[in-house]
């Protein structure tokens, strides 16, 4: 018997061990899955010339010699990490992720595993991750670094361009290069113990040939929490489509667009297509309507200015995401497009449903196949109770009526307002095809 109570008991631990581990994934992701909004920092010698990241070169654009005298001009003078982050904080972004290393190989902390990097070979002379890191800690940002897999200038790395190989199969060099990979990473993250690390570059070769499974491992063991991005050959926790936006929410649990303000991510003096505020907000409210995060990327100069288009940007932002606080973080995904005219989104009990109107309403707003009872809506930020009527409702029948919300002009927020409505317990959707009377 007591043979039988020790097995039952070792078979329930296990189990509850198991049930632990299955949540371990999701507890780490926590604040991942509520921060909604991040910022992106593509900050390196490509700013000298205003010029593409480490393609430039890779494209035959630019002579790989003149791309690394830019070395030479990259100051970072007025580099302040203390502002950059309080305006990071104030734009209302719960973290921050920045370029440690592009393609070109250029490290921007003092790596012991080789000589390019900032400290050794440019004016900046410092190691500029390092105080970053300490003033985003300070202003309760979690901490993201970009790391590139590959490396173009790399000795042994078997590309340095698009035409141009170093070598084809060479096992020793190849070796050699994962070594140095190795080291760096393990660099940064015992120097700096990162909540996130946002790979690039791993097209280029397989999970195995990276090593990808021991750089995960390698990781989590020095910070079991850490958040790895997909671009690590399957071996990362979410998502991350650039650039285009989702029209449907990608099949990643978590993920998050990364996106420019203009059409560049790094500092071109002469790309000055800057999206407006309203069109990033707009973009911010797809996303979280979609139940994931914006990384919204900023360049700055080589001297370590942002530019003050940039600057504004993040400001104004700032003042939305401030206003409506309530409505993006750690909201869930919103309602099927087919019940309302915008983004919607919903709070933790999914008792509370967020209309996101990217538009100036011409009369009341519709909202349709709504089982709950409303008790209540108001306008997000200044807490004003909104009138509402529901039509065509039929007591004979299960479909929901009409519901129509009177938004007055002098509510409206100057990009865009938000709209909550708080329903009788967690939000029950009419996904039917409509009903023909069959008694009266």
């Amino acid at each position: 018997m007591k043979k039988f109570f020790c097995w039952v008991f070792l078979a329930v631990y296990s189990l509850n061990l198991a049930a632990q581990d299955d949540q371990k994934p999701i507890e780490k992701m926590k604040w991942f899955d509520e921060a909604r909004l991040g910022i992106f920092i593509h900050w390196g010698i490509y700013a000298v010339n205003g010029i593409d990241e480490s393609w430039s070169f890779y494209n035959g654009y630019i002579s790989y010699p003149d791309y690394m005298q830019q070395l030479k001009g990259f100051t970072a003078k007025n580099y302040n990490p203390a502002e950059w982050a309080k305006l990071m904080a104030e734009s209302g972004a719960k973290y921050a992720v920045i370029t440690t290393k592009h393609h070109d190989g250029v490290a921007l902390w003092d790596t012991k595993c080789g000589d390019l990097n900032v400290v050794k070979q440019s004016p900046a002379k410092t190691d500029l991750i390092q105080p970053f890191v300490l003033e985003l800690r300070k202003n309760n940002l979690k901490v993201g670094l970009y790391y590139s897999l590959l490396d173009w200038s790399h000795p042994d790395y078997p590309n340095k361009t698009r035409t141009e190989k170093r070598y084809e199969n060479d096992s020793a060099r190849w070796e050699n290069f994962t070594r140095f990979n190795f080291c760096q990473l393990n660099e940064l993250a015992s120097k700096f113990n990162p909540d996130l690390f946002w790979f690039d570059g791993d097209w280029e070769h397989s999970a195995e040939k990276w090593r990808a499974a021991e750089i995960s491992e390698m990781l989590k063991k020095n910070n079991p929490g850490v958040i790895l991005n997909s671009r690590i050959q399957g071996y990362g926790d979410y998502a991350t489509p650039e650039q285009g936006l989702p029209v449907t929410r990608p099949d990643s649990r978590y993920w998050e667009l990364c996106m420019t303000m203009n059409d560049s991510w790094g500092f071109q003096p002469n790309d000055k297509n800057y999206k407006t505020p309203g069109q990033i907000i707009n973009i911010l409210a797809e996303c979280v309507s979609k139940g994931g995060n914006l990384l919204l990327d900023i360049g700055p100069k080589a001297d370590g200015s942002i530019p003050d288009e940039q600057v504004a940007i993040l400001k104004e932002l700032g003042r939305w995401t401030s206003k409506h606080a309530e409505a993006i973080y750690g909201t869930q995904a919103g309602i099927p497009a087919e019940h309302f005219y915008g983004p919607t989104a919903l709070n933790k009990t999914g008792d509370i449903l967020y209309l996101f109107l990217p538009y100036k309403p011409i009369g009341p707003i519709m909202l349709k196949g709504i089982k709950n009872k409303i008790n209540r809506i108001y306008v997000v930020g200044n807490g004003t109770k909104l009138n509402w009527d529901i039509k065509m409702k039929q007591y004979w029948s299960q479909v929901p009526g009409i519901v129509y919300i009177d938004v007055p002009e002098t509510v409206l927020d100057p990009q865009m307002t938000v709209v909550a409505v708080l329903l009788e317990g967690k939000i029950d959707l009419y996904r039917e095809k409509g009903q023909v009377i069959e008694s009266n």
